[in-house]
């Protein structure tokens, strides 16, 4: 389950993949947007993560 930590690292540190200007979502360019939406994403894997390990008594 750990592994699931690192989409936010894949989805953030290959900039080509966002570095562009459109489409745009309510006046914010994608390059913007796309890395806001990384922040409740990566919020919502560690608490996953984080729940998952608890079940299976991990520190």
């Amino acid at each position: 389950m750990k592994h699931l930590l690192a989409l936010p690292f894949i989805g953030l540190l290959s900039v080509p993949l966002y570095n562009q200007e459109t489409p745009s979502l309510f006046g914010f360019p994608f390059f913007y947007w796309y890395q806001f939406l990384w922040v409740p994403i990566t919020s919502a894997l560690i608490w996953f993560v984080f729940k998952k390990g608890q079940a299976k008594g991990e520190e």
